[in-house]
């Protein structure tokens, strides 16, 4: 429990906030310039990947001199009052909107109506403080996000992708076996079904890691053993979303009956345990026996007689979709599969 709480509450992103606010806010004290903008700023700057965070400190700049604009030309007109606030916050969120300034928005709008509160002197001079502000928040949070515990994802995809070809195989097994085997199983057709979606939702995050770290690797390159490594963890997880689509494409294709015998369902089921069994510990593939298996497939896919009369009358027969979208992901496992022996050397 401690060691959950340690991770939640010190994660890297959390320390290099703290470390940025205390550098941003130091710095400012010994300028003699307010701290308070330079902080949220800096707050808002650190982003999972250095890249990020330039993108959006690029956007977030002159955003907030359209808000720090606002606040000093509504402030000359109408004084501290309801309206300032008002008009400041109502003209900074249009312009941003207008000028395609998303990523800074919200933080021009809040620090545009913050700023009302402190402007007591010179407007031009508060003005001028503000991008001043604003520039060192930038800086000094997008250099420790750079410099501090630079971001690295790798452990995490790997981690990841571990975990998702595990799920996959055991969801490939299920609903392989109500297809086959148990057709009327309305609760089991619901249990596959919501995996079905966990699995979507984690291979969008792992997907959404490897951008990142694409990303982070314009500014910390990878030596040349850990840059293949990453490329073969692209393949493998570009890989596991087509296995992901032909199981899929079995849950949701409209299959009324299955028309094999009890020994060929058993034969099938068999072949896709061995295949789930490779999909959990790779280190059991064995390729002649996987290379057996495929053949008696291929076998079975082109030997399948159609089954005859109307309510069969369609294109391909339900075994033709079970048995291609079978081989289909055969294929694509025993690439995945190679490319884990080959990471693991």
């Amino acid at each position: 429990m401690m060691k959950k709480l340690r991770i939640k509450f010190f994660g890297g992103r959390v320390i290099k906030t703290g470390l940025a606010v205390f550098l941003t806010s130091a710095l400012c004290e010994w300028i003699g310039w307010p701290a308070v903008f330079a902080v949220i700023t800096a707050i808002v700057t650190i982003e999972p990947t250095v890249a990020s965070s330039i993108k959006k400190g690029i956007v977030r700049f002159p955003a907030s001199a359209i808000g720090s604009f606002y606040a000093v030309i509504f402030i000359y007109f109408f004084g501290n009052s309801p309206i300032t606030y008002t008009l400041a916050a109502l003209f900074t969120i249009i312009t941003c909107f207008r000028l395609g300034l998303h990523a800074g928005l919200l933080v021009a709008t809040l620090t545009s109506v913050a700023m009302i509160e402190v402007i007591h002197a010179n407007l031009l001079v508060s003005f001028l403080i503000r991008l001043g502000t604003t520039t060192i928040g930038l800086l000094v949070s997008t250099l420790v996000n750079m410099f501090v515990l630079p971001p690295n994802y790798t452990k995490r995809i790997s981690k990841n992708f571990e975990e998702l070809r595990r799920k996959t195989g055991e969801e490939l097994g299920m609903a392989t076996k109500i297809l086959i085997q148990d057709e009327n199983n309305t609760l089991g057709r619901g249990e596959v079904d919501q995996r079905f979606q966990q699995l979507k939702v984690a291979l969008d995050k792992t997907e959404e890691l490897l951008q990142f770290q694409t990303d982070e690797t314009k500014y910390h390159r990878l030596q040349d053993d850990a840059k293949r490594l990453f490329e073969l963890e692209q393949i493998n997880v570009a890989k596991l979303r087509l296995v992901h689509y032909h199981i899929g494409n079995l849950i949701n294709t409209p299959i009324q009956t299955v028309c094999w015998s009890q020994k060929e369902r058993k034969d099938i089921l068999r072949m896709v345990d061995t295949l789930v069994d490779f999909m959990k510990y790779p280190s059991h593939y064995k390729a002649k026996a996987y290379k057996q298996q495929v053949k008696n497939l291929m076998e079975h896919f082109w030997n399948n007689n159609k089954p005859q009369g109307k309510e069969y009358e369609s294109l391909f027969s339900s075994e033709v979709i079970i048995l291609y979208e079978l081989l289909s992901i055969y294929n694509l496992t025993e690439e995945i599969i190679k490319n884990s022996h080959e990471m693991s050397k």
